[in-house]
């Protein structure tokens, strides 16, 4: 078949992203039988592309009940050196960015932007994110994080705003408690019930 009777044959829809879905919860036992490649697949998002993390979270099981699970996780966040926890704040994506307009985001994250209308942003409101994502960039050398499903549109918004004066100390903290509540989030998305260990 000829190059441009191929094309004839793709349709536009053929060229858009696939929608990403989430994963179905696993119960607490079987995220407790989970081999440590199988515990890194599942949980290797959590902290966006952060498999190692997991990877060593892996190490704390059995868990009893989700809280554990999420302790673990933070456990093991907070015990980052200061390299390793700028190296997971530079895995997360722009808020309503261009990766999120090509659909290039992670499943995670495109349901969490999804979920507060990131995806249906007016020109007009585009534009003002990439503005503050500018400037919150170029001050801090990082990308902006929010646990979007905290917020409202209007409250991550102002959020963004009122951070981008913060001084780079404060800031890196609170993007660091920011990552420990989209953990939180997305581990509670994952894991569901309590087992006997």
């Amino acid at each position: 078949m000829s190059n441009s009777k191929m094309r004839r044959n793709i349709k536009t829809s053929d060229l858009e992203p696939e929608p990403m879905q989430q994963p179905a919860p696993l119960t607490l036992a079987a995220v407790n039988a989970l081999d440590l490649d199988g515990f890194v697949a599942r949980f290797g998002g959590i902290a966006e592309d952060a498999a190692w993390l997991a990877a060593t979270v892996a190490a704390a099981r059995p868990f009893a009940d989700v809280d554990t699970v999420v302790a673990a996780f933070h456990d093991a966040f907070d015990a980052l050196d200061a390299a390793r926890l700028r190296t997971i704040i530079l895995q997360h994506p722009d808020l309503a960015g261009r990766l999120a307009r090509v659909g290039r985001l992670s499943a995670e994250s495109t349901a969490e932007q999804a979920g507060i209308g990131l995806d249906r942003l007016s020109d007009e409101e585009y534009e003002r994110f990439s503005a503050l994502n500018r400037t919150y960039t170029s001050k801090f050398g990082f990308p902006f994080i929010a646990a979007v499903r905290a917020h409202t549109r209007e409250t991550l918004i102002a959020a963004f705003e009122a951070r981008v004066e913060h001084t780079a100390e404060v800031e890196f903290k609170t993007a660091c408690g920011e990552v420990r509540k989209i953990m939180e989030f997305r581990l509670r998305d994952l894991v569901v019930g309590s087992s006997v260990v």
